[in-house]
């Protein structure tokens, strides 16, 4: 890596972990529960975030550009949830994301798809224009609808995404998630997926991290639940502190128990 895209890079950890804020739904599923109005949702997450991933409209409307929080701009998009996920396109230029001040772009990949060559050329043409500026490129492995999130199947697109140039892979858990972690030669973090009830989500992220990630990239799992912010700080808890599920679950509980003081 050059010192500029190692520097970025390094932007994104903390002690060699990550927890990363993802709010960029938007870009193809609309005004997600709990991102209706992505300000309010961000504001008071930012302090217990490692690093935000959104798209340019959303941190050019919604984020406090006194804010210091590194920031990991989609730039992969052009279809919505009516269409086929897997046609995307490039649509902010590494330019843009060095004005927007960006530590690192994200663009997804579709192994397997129907527009797979596509997106991965997406990816290489955006780590060529990284390499040129000293701009990390995150892939992000989306799963399309009839594929299993399986060893075999995420260790293929995890490897791939660092063979063309990756500095980072964002995938999913899932079991023996030490072999796509063994197998891919870049950092590896956790997308949260789906909502899931508190617990199981603290536990996936432990679960990913005793396997070798370096972190996690969550969404729905802090932004929707009943207490975002104590739901992030429970998930720092796992991530930075080595606390189990059920440890973080009190960390999350004793914010219950002090907002609900507060009323």
């Amino acid at each position: 890596m050059s010192w500029g895209l190692s520097n970025r890079v390094s932007r994104l950890t903390k002690d060699g972990r990550m927890v990363m804020l993802a709010v960029d739904h938007g870009y193809f599923q609309g005004p997600t529960t709990g991102l209706e109005n992505p300000r309010a949702t961000v504001t008071p997450l930012l302090p217990y975030a490692d690093s935000l991933m959104l798209t340019r409209g959303v941190l050019r409307t919604s984020v406090d550009p006194s804010q210091k929080l590194p920031i990991v701009l989609r730039v992969s998009g052009g279809t919505s949830i009516l269409k086929e996920l897997s046609d995307e396109v490039v649509t902010t230029s590494i330019e843009e994301a060095i004005r927007l001040n960006a530590s690192a772009v994200a663009v997804s990949i579709f192994v397997g798809s129907e527009h797979e060559k596509e997106t991965l050329a997406n990816l290489s043409e955006l780590v060529n224009e990284g390499e040129r500026y000293g701009m990390p490129v995150l892939a992000v492995t989306a799963v399309g609808r009839e594929m299993a999130r399986d060893a075999r199947y995420l260790g293929l697109a995890c490897r791939i995404a660092a063979e063309l140039g990756a500095s980072l892979v964002k995938t999913y858990y899932c079991e023996d998630f030490h072999k796509v972690v063994e197998g891919c030669p870049v950092p590896v973090l956790i997308a949260g997926g789906k909502k899931l009830p508190e617990k199981d989500a603290l536990q996936l992220a432990f679960n990913a991290v005793s396997e070798g990630a370096v972190g996690v990239d969550m969404g729905r799992n802090i932004f929707q639940s009943s207490n975002p912010v104590g739901m992030i700080k429970a998930v720092r808890a796992v991530v930075h502190e080595g606390k189990t599920a059920d440890e973080a679950l009190r960390v999350l509980g004793g914010e219950q128990a002090a907002k609900a003081r507060l009323r």
